[in-house]
């Protein structure tokens, strides 16, 4: 049986919006294969799951697969909660269709022809691989898009502030959520996040812009980007006037989340901090795929 690794990655911006898949075939002693496509408007969800199948299809004959994803919803769904969606006939625990089921029913026939080992890496930590099949599903969905423009730049190349990329996720209802940090300097990327409990998205940005500057260890300018007129707001006009009144509003009541503001308000006494809204209908790619990773956070002890 033939051994081949294989990276895959999913992109689109905005989600839902034009995407792109990507992956590399690497077999010993060859060049490294590469395939992409682009998946008109779509989901980033989708566009991992076809970067898989793709990948697979593409083999000749049977293989011993040591596949690669960054995505924790494609890692999940293939090794633990497809059996459960199956034997509810593709339906959730909830008794809700699942997502996207025609591709993974097409996913599930195709990995049953090799013996696979999946494996999940962190998306942006310098990996070689996934790095190249990132950069072959993006390169993808901006060769197929033509009504939304990409061009400008995550980071200047002469900027050398520290670019925070928030992303979070909640859900009301059951009080879970979860939140990411896409952190860029120069060239370099970290990725960090958590999955919460008991916290709503206010109160999850303001935590991800204080976790993520509390890793600093050398004064530098910190740029914050993120979704969030509360955050910017927050910190851009209203802490001054939150401090100055011992933390109460222009009304005299209690300013909502004080712990919150109080623990970031000390941070941005310390560091050069700008914050920026970006736009929502054409965000940074690395703000959609914050969000992304602070879904993948939420969802990582979360039974599909």
């Amino acid at each position: 049986m033939k051994e081949v690794t294989i990276y895959t990655d999913g992109a689109c911006s905005p989600n839902p919006g034009p995407g792109g898949w990507g992956a590399v075939l690497l077999y010993d002693r060859q060049a490294p294969r590469e395939l992409s496509g682009y998946g008109g408007q779509t989901t980033n969800n989708r566009m991992e799951l076809t970067a898989v199948i793709k990948a697979l299809n593409a083999l000749d004959g049977l293989h011993q697969v040591t596949l690669y994803t960054d995505s924790q919803y494609v890692k999940n769904g293939i090794t633990s909660w497809i059996k459960k969606w199956q034997q509810n006939n593709w339906r959730t625990a909830d008794k809700k269709e699942v997502k996207n089921a025609e591709l993974w029913q097409e996913l599930l026939a195709i990995s049953q022809k090799h013996t696979i080992e999946w494996r999940w890496v962190r998306g942006h930590s310098l990996n070689r691989w996934n790095e190249r099949a990132d950069e072959l599903a993006v390169l993808a969905r901006k060769d197929g898009e033509v009504t939304i423009d990409q061009t400008k730049p995550a980071v200047a190349a002469d900027d050398d502030a520290v670019h925070l990329y928030l992303g979070v996720t909640c859900k009301h209802k059951s009080g879970i959520g979860g939140w990411a940090v896409i952190m860029g300097w120069r060239e370099h990327i970290k990725i960090m996040g958590s999955r919460v409990e008991g916290m709503t998205a206010n109160q999850l940005y303001i935590n991800a812009a204080t976790e993520a500057i509390t890793t600093l260890k050398k004064q530098c300018s910190v740029v914050v980007h993120t979704h969030s007129g509360y955050l910017c707001d927050g910190a851009g006009s209203w802490l001054a006037g939150w401090k100055k009144r011992n933390w109460q509003t222009r009304e005299g009541n209690e300013v909502s989340n004080r712990k919150e503001w109080q623990k970031l308000s000390g941070l941005l006494d310390r560091f050069p901090v700008s914050f920026q809204l970006d736009q929502r209908d054409n965000p940074l790619c690395h703000l959609v795929e914050a969000k992304e990773i602070a879904r993948e956070f939420e969802q990582e002890q979360h039974d599909g």
